[in-house]
């Protein structure tokens, strides 16, 4: 491609991201991707870290049932059902892997060394995307395998964006019953429900709300405590 052969074999280059394969512009001479498929990757580059983050609190709120060390809330207070695919791309393995190994693909190609670590999953996504973000423009002009990078962020941007659309319709689960108190010190008990798309939640009865993941983990503190406490009637 960046030979200069005789004028009569001479075929004009083409971009070599898979699904595209369009003859570059004599101004894209000399690249290997042309300026639109480099523009959608940086587009997704650019949604995925909001994207995850959407994910991850999804995740959270889903391994959320149940604090470290704590007592277990047992069937009377189930967590939001896993959703698989959201843990899929959010742990090890997910989109922080898939990212790492396309830095270190372009680090190798760079004679860099390997993406040092960067921390858990939440604290390494925005360093890979940056990475890949700062030098996209080296790699579409001079990493030849980059058209399938940049079709793997594709397929990577568009399970995230499909899973993402889907958190809004998970249907309503029960979460446990309401541990609000009343002035006489007695809770509420009413159930509660909730869905994965959402860490608020609100009591029908008496009005208590929940509406951070810090006030989500409360909940499920004040939960544990009124079973324990009904533990203890119990005995």
């Amino acid at each position: 491609m960046h030979d200069n052969p005789d004028q009569a074999d001479y075929e004009w280059p083409v971009c070599v991201t898979p699904r595209c394969g369009r003859q570059l512009w004599v101004a894209e001479a000399g690249r290997y991707a042309c300026r639109p498929c480099e523009d959608r990757a940086a587009k997704h580059l650019a949604e995925l870290g909001p994207l995850f983050r959407r994910l991850t609190e999804t995740g959270t709120l889903m391994r959320g049932a149940r604090r470290p060390g704590g007592a277990t809330t047992g069937s009377r207070t189930p967590p939001i059902p896993p959703r698989l695919e959201v843990l899929a791309l959010t742990a090890n393995g997910g989109v922080a892997t898939r990212l790492r190994d396309i830095e270190d693909s372009w680090r190798k190609a760079l004679d860099w060394t390997v993406a040092p670590w960067r921390g858990s999953t939440v604290q390494a996504v925005p360093r890979h995307l940056k990475f890949l973000t700062d030098n996209l423009p080296w790699a579409v002009d001079s990493y030849e395998s980059v058209g399938q990078d940049i079709d793997d962020l594709r397929r990577l941007h568009a399970e995230c964006t499909a899973v993402a659309a889907n958190e809004h319709r998970p249907g309503r689960v029960n979460i446990g019953r309401c541990p609000n108190r009343h002035d006489d010190g007695t809770p509420c008990r009413a159930d509660l429900t909730a869905t994965a798309s959402s860490h608020r939640v609100h009591c029908g009865t008496c009005g208590a709300r929940w509406e951070t993941l810090g006030e989500w983990k409360q909940l499920r503190e004040q939960q544990d405590a009124v079973l324990r406490e009904d533990a203890g009637v119990a005995a």
